[in-house]
């Protein structure tokens, strides 16, 4: 293979010979020409071999060497003579009206993919950033995908489009995100989904949620659907009405001994048994110090055996006896917890006997923030909305 050949395959040109080729500091610059064939009109479709002029097109293609490339094209104007019109040859390589090569649209479609920006993209492709949303645009998201059988659904704090939550709906069965809607507003939730069918709302069987009413409010629109509560939402509270009990406690210490059970915060929430035999003689002095603090790591203690039940209805027994005994010791720093597992005891019980969390939607809430925090923030709520489902794809 000859070399001019090489350079035309390596660069993915077609019907073009290479004149030239001139090399700067910064730029490889690349002269191209064809030869006259026998071409369907544009117009007519009728076959004409007949050169009318010539015209030269500067294209840009993706950067090599940290150089960039300029292919300097001289196109072939046609004269047709049945129907008297002129129009240029056309090169596959070249998108209809157009001054960049196929590649660098493949390119920044695939740089968006990546945790970049768009001025970051356009920079690496020497395009301008909006040469690089207009190619993001063309990417098309499917606005109504099918219900999961498993669905997740939680805000996260997007800022764009006039609303400070966006709502991310996911299949948590197959890691995938579903959608991405503007706003966490109960009424515009049950208008999008209202959209669809009650046979294809019918299909979804859990609905994943927080401990938030307006997601519960909701969740009539599944009528055969499961709902549990992410145990995230509801495992932290036990542990953050711990913390507060130990921070209760060591406000009475002199500052070493509080620093020490600052640092020993850790030991207080894992599980006694699982801890190493010198913790567990540091566990059981920092609990002697305070009888608040005891029965707080105690309730802690039970919640983790509620956390093994193997069936629904020991979960059940686990979750009475649990509130009956956090009630009898009356911790102030446990009423809300105890408040909320009054309140969705059922839907906490559901995510024992199922198994169901939102571990992967907090995981995309996690690389959301990226996304944003690159960009510097969305204003434009679509293309938040496709740059989120271009990345999580």
């Amino acid at each position: 293979m000859s070399c001019e050949n090489l350079i035309i395959k390596m660069l993915g040109l077609q019907n073009v010979l290479i004149a030239d080729i001139k090399e700067t500091e910064n730029s490889i610059n690349i002269y191209l020409f064809s030869k006259p064939k026998p071409t369907k009109c544009a117009h007519c479709e009728k076959i004409t071999s007949y050169v009318h002029d010539y015209r030269l097109q500067v294209i840009k293609d993706i950067p090599y060497a940290n150089k960039h490339i300029y292919l300097y094209l001289k196109k072939l104007r046609y004269h047709c003579p049945h129907c008297k019109k002129h129009f240029y040859e056309s090169y596959p390589f070249i998108p209809k009206y157009h001054r960049i090569t196929s590649k660098v649209f493949s390119s920044i479609i695939h740089c968006c993919r990546d945790k970049q920006s768009f001025k970051d993209i356009a920079v690496k492709h020497n395009v301008s950033s909006s040469t690089v949303i207009r190619a993001f645009e063309l990417v098309n998201h499917y606005n109504k995908p099918p219900l999961p059988n498993v669905l997740g659904i939680d805000e996260f704090k997007g800022n764009t489009g006039y609303e400070k939550y966006q709502l991310i709906l996911t299949d948590i069965e197959g890691k995938k995100v579903n959608n991405i809607l503007p706003t966490r507003k109960k009424t515009d939730i049950i208008t999008y989904f209202k959209q669809y069918s009650k046979e294809e709302r019918q299909n979804v069987k859990y609905f994943v949620m927080d401990m938030w009413n307006d997601y519960k409010d909701i969740a009539w629109l599944f009528p055969n659907a499961e709902i549990i509560v992410d145990k995230y939402h509801y495992v932290r509270q036990v542990y953050w009405a711990l913390d507060n009990v130990r921070k209760k406690v060591q406000k009475k210490f002199p500052k070493e001994k509080r620093l020490h059970f600052k640092h020993c915060k850790k030991m207080l929430w894992k599980e006694f048994d699982r801890l190493t035999d010198d913790n567990k003689i540091t566990v059981r002095l920092m609990l002697d110090q305070h009888e608040d603090l005891y029965q707080a790591w105690m309730l802690k203690e039970l919640f983790i055996s509620y956390r093994k039940a193997e069936t629904r209805a020991k979960a059940e027994k686990e979750m009475l006896e649990w509130l009956l005994t956090a009630e009898e010791i009356n911790l102030p720093e446990f009423s809300d917890c105890v408040k909320a597992f009054h309140n969705w005891s059922k839907y906490i019980n559901n995510s024992v006997e199922y198994g169901y969390t939102n571990g992967f939607t907090e995981g995309i809430n996690n690389k959301i923030k990226v996304i944003k925090r690159i960009a510097f923030g969305y204003r434009n709520f679509n293309h938040f909305r496709n740059r989120i489902l271009l990345n999580c794809a």
